[in-house]
């Protein structure tokens, strides 16, 4: 009988660019079930996600005993976003977090009062906890792992405390925990707090204080300084990875102007986002095709000599720009918050980037799960030859339980 290799799902980091991950989804098991797949049947043994991926990934894990069911809620959250269920966007809450630490940055010298006391982030995403509580049925979790409908679940974040990214797993199945330099792995039981430090994106939402090997430490977006974001699922078990980005990673280099301007702090920041969501993955698909590539040439006996393995790697990353996409999109999040992003140039078509991560407006997401949907379905057959192997081991092995029940 054919060995059933495991399927891992790399849901990456991005904000409301996450939307897109649960278009691509949606038409990934559209596709399966047309070719036959139990509507309820889980494709992904291992789902790992990071940053807001994180979020999707532990939904989706919490419904590993209905699949299609459990995506159809996450889909829904994603086609009604609003902002004012991830962050504070009345007058009151932006002036608050945003106005005052924009404030503290040009004024704080001048200001006492504030230097005891002084504002964590931009923008305060006190209302993501109540969202992530009533989205999350993490008892359902436990019973999915125990019932092997799910092999394992991982999530990251970035400890500013240890300067170290951390990689908390969840599985029934006895995993080792794994360190690598500047990389821990700690088998935990995955909550809210960790999906509220995982999608702490910098300096725009505030840590989160997580206990981790006996002492809190404070814990903030796990893109930053993940520089292998698929290795997770590869530690986890992981034999074929399904690959979701969140941002083009062939990005056509932009023509220069003849007289640019400087650039605005949001073109800066948007840069920078770039950077910790999108860069680490591109280097780590191509790092990982390279061992592939290397093992090729390898005979079997090389191979047993190595910890190194040859991994089947799909990658589905958006065709079009997404900041690009959020630019049309900006007059959509409520008049508080565009002022605030207003004063740091966001909402400029050359500072759209920094908006395409805090976009959670139903307008924007809306337009991604679409672009999501039509990228997935262009890559249909690479997906029926992704999951085929896996198909024929499944009804090889059902046959084989019938034969021995009989």
């Amino acid at each position: 009988m054919q060995k059933q290799k495991k399927i891992g799902l790399v849901l990456t980091g991005g904000g409301a660019r996450a939307a897109y991950q649960v278009g691509v989804l949606e038409s990934v098991s559209t596709i399966l079930c047309e070719a036959g797949w139990a509507s309820e049947r889980n494709p992904y043994d291992i789902i790992c996600g990071t940053s807001a991926g994180a979020i999707n990934a532990t939904a989706l894990a919490c419904h590993a005993d209905d699949f299609c069911s459990g995506l159809g809620k996450v889909v829904n959250v994603w086609e009604n976003f609003t902002a004012e269920q991830v962050y504070r966007s009345d007058s009151l809450g932006v002036l608050r977090s945003g106005a005052k630490w924009l404030s503290l940055l040009s004024f704080g010298w001048l200001m006492r009062q504030w230097r005891a006391n002084p504002p964590n982030s931009l923008l305060d995403n006190s209302p993501l906890a109540s969202l992530l509580n009533s989205m999350l049925n993490l008892p359902r979790l436990d019973a999915a792992l125990m019932d092997g409908k799910l092999h394992a679940l991982a999530v990251t974040a970035s400890s500013y405390t240890a300067g170290r990214h951390i990689t908390f797993y969840q599985s029934e199945a006895i995993v080792e925990p794994w360190i690598r330099t500047q990389r821990l792995a700690v088998r935990s039981q995955i909550g809210v707090e960790h999906l509220l430090a995982s999608s702490a994106i910098p300096l725009v939402f505030p840590a989160t204080p997580i206990f981790c090997e006996g002492r809190r430490e404070y814990c903030g977006d796990g893109s930053m300084r993940q520089m292998t974001p698929i290795s997770p699922a590869i530690h986890l078990g992981a034999d074929k990875v399904l690959v979701i980005g969140s941002g083009r990673l062939l990005e056509p280099a932009r023509d220069p102007l003849l007289n640019a301007q400087y650039p605005s702090l949001a073109q800066i920041a948007g840069h920078a986002m770039s950077s910790i969501f999108l860069d680490s993955l591109a280097g780590d698909i191509e790092r990982l095709n390279r061992i592939n590539h290397t093992l090729s040439f390898m005979t079997d006996e090389q191979k047993m000599k190595t910890p190194l393995r040859s991994i089947e790697m799909l990658t589905i990353a958006p065709s079009e720009r997404l900041d690009t996409i959020a630019s049309r999109h900006i007059g959509s999040l409520p008049r508080p918050v565009r002022m605030l992003l207003a004063g740091i140039g966001a909402t400029e078509v050359r500072g759209a980037a920094l908006a395409s991560y805090l976009l959670f407006e139903k307008s924007y997401t809306c337009e991604l799960i679409s672009l999501g949907r039509k990228d997935a379905l262009a890559h249909k057959n690479e997906i029926l030859k992704f999951f085929a192997s896996q198909e024929l081991a499944s009804v090889e092995h059902t046959v084989l339980e019938r034969v021995r029940g009989a």
